[in-house]
Parts: structure tokens; sequence; C-alpha cells
């Protein structure tokens, strides 16, 4: 049964810092590249960070910066480290895994969400 179980999220205040984990299971956690995408109120879901299986990462604009994407496969688990945050970082956050084949993706999981409201 694969899995993706995300923590860490909440209500912080302008300029504070959060750290999201997304923990998988089920799968070959090293083998697939992860990504955090977020969705804001009335916003489409947009990609916020990803890191691939030998670690190279890449940002959105809006996150570079402010926030770090990393993971521990000893663990199976994912991070994104959002410093300085701010209001327009309100949204639902979701982990994401893909799997490719010699370049070409195959599939994906999803995690459930987690909310990070920051707000005074």
């Amino acid at each position: 049964q694969v899995q993706l179980v995300e923590s860490g999220g909440g209500l912080v205040q302008p300029g504070g810092s959060l750290r999201l984990s997304c923990a998988g299971s089920g799968f070959i956690f090293s083998h697939y590249a992860m990504g955090w995408f977020r969705q804001a109120p009335g916003k489409q879901r947009e990609l916020v960070a990803k890191i691939t299986r030998s670690g190279s990462t890449n940002y959105a604009d809006s996150a570079k910066g402010r926030f770090t994407i990393s993971r521990d496969n000893d663990k199976n688990t994912v991070f994104l480290q959002m410093n300085g945050l701010k209001p327009e970082d309100t949204a639902v956050y979701y982990c994401n895994a893909a799997y490719s084949d010699d370049g070409d993706f195959k599939h994906e999981y999803w995690g459930q969400g987690s909310q990070v409201t920051v707000s005074s």
C-alpha cells in the first residue's frame, strides 16, 4: 500500500519559518523524484520545489532563496524548509513522488495535503 504522509503544517506569523515533512512507504523511495506543490485559494496548483533521485533541485521563482527542498533516502522522507514566510504562501501543500523510466514519465503518487497558513 503506497502512502505519502505529510506533517509539519500549521499557522505561522509573517517572517516565520516552518518545515514540512513527507514520509513515503510502499515503494522504493530512492528511485523516485520528489516534489512539493501547493494550491492557494482561488488559484491553480503549482510546483514549489522538486528534487531528483541524484539530488538536483529546482524551485519556483516565488520560492527561490526562501525555501529549501531536501531528502533523506534512509528515512524515506522529503522535507521542505520554508523561511521568511509571507501571507501569499498560504496554501495547501502537497507531496508528490514521480517515477520515470529512461526519461519518460510513468506514474506518480500524491500526499493528502497539508494546510499552511501565514497570518498575523
